[in-house]
């Protein structure tokens, strides 16, 4: 029977998560509102340096040392490299879909994770997965809407994006265990900010002080949103949150709808649903390591933050009370 405490503590965990989706729309949205002038690589060069620039201030000089030494750092720079052609190809398509539509197709992706563990891991999935992949591949071709595409390269870029950061979630089984959430937020941010550094005299497009504020922006939404995953993932548990997860695709229509007056249609909605509904079940019927993925965004697997002893504050956190590890179960970003 479930304690008072734990309804509380399971309560808030619904909350955080509900409001981390909303963070993280907002910042595609910003995103989303930026591409249309200006480069997707400079976008994500600004959005990444200030990454780094909070995980320093949190781990300082000993998540550096220990990010350098991981034995995971060869596989997560492999993985940065993966994320960033998954991000580069996500908001080119952002030019030319609404915000509603882009995160509904990238909503695919933990239904492509069913696939490639059975392929790439060799785990068998069970006759349930089976179904509740099928039921949400066909969300995917009705939100795609394939009578009414003029032009389907969009579509095919953010699907494609899916898989990539579909591959970086099975990339993740491999990573070793010891290594924080926020090692690898740094190490994989610092791959970001390398190639973009690289790519920038080829692509940069001039930035007033509006655009650049609003490229750090994005970044500082994107990564409260995280903290308000991790913060969820300490109250309740991945199955009790999966169906929650899907409240990103309500407030990515919100958003689309009251910043670009965006109309969605019904097949939009109704692939959203299926998609949604697939995502939820194959948590329910599937709780192995493949299905622990929670929407794009996390995987349940490293702890947030690296620890000296069970319940070492985080250095420049101690005052949002942040221990490692996690409890019940911690998380890894997508982003």
């Amino acid at each position: 029977m479930s304690t008072p405490g734990t309804v509380d503590r399971s309560l808030q965990g619904i909350g955080l998560c509900t409001l981390g989706y909303a963070f993280l729309a907002l910042q595609d949205a910003v995103i989303k509102w930026l591409v249309a002038d200006y480069s997707v690589v400079t976008i994500l060069f600004w959005r990444s340096l200030f990454v780094v620039f909070v995980c320093l201030v949190a781990g300082r000089l000993r998540l550096v040392q220990k990010a350098w030494r991981s034995p995971s750092r060869r596989l997560l720079v492999q993985r940065g490299l993966l994320s960033i052609v998954a991000w580069v190809l996500y908001y080119t398509a952002a030019r030319d879909l609404s915000l509603a539509e882009m995160t509904t197709l990238y909503f695919s992706a933990p239904i492509m994770v069913t696939v490639l563990a059975a392929v790439f891991l060799k785990e068998r999935a069970n006759g349930w997965q089976w179904f509740t992949l099928i039921v949400g591949f066909v969300g995917v071709i009705i939100a795609c809407r394939p009578s009414n595409i003029a032009e389907p390269l969009p579509v095919v870029l953010t699907l494609l994006a899916a898989m990539c950061w579909a591959f970086t979630y099975i990339q993740l089984r491999q990573v070793d265990d010891q290594t924080s959430v926020l090692e690898q937020m740094l190490i994989t941010n610092v791959v970001f900010v390398i190639c973009m550094t690289v790519a920038l005299p080829w692509t940069h497009t001039p930035s007033p002080t509006p655009a650049w504020l609003g490229m750090l922006a994005a970044g500082l939404v994107g990564g409260i949103g995280q903290y308000l995953l991790f913060a969820s993932f300490r109250r309740a548990t991945a199955t009790l949150l999966a169906p929650f997860e899907y409240t990103g695709l309500i407030w990515a229509f919100l958003l689309s709808s009251l910043i670009w007056g965006t109309v969605m249609d019904v097949s939009l909605m109704i692939g959203a649903g299926l998609i949604a509904v697939s995502g939820t079940l194959a948590m329910i019927f599937g709780r192995h390591a493949s299905q622990d993925v929670v929407g794009a965004e996390c995987s349940v697997t490293q702890p947030l933050y690296p620890a000296a002893t069970d319940v070492e504050p985080v250095g420049g956190t101690e005052g949002f009370g942040v221990e490692a590890p996690l409890d019940p179960e911690s998380v890894e970003h997508r982003r």
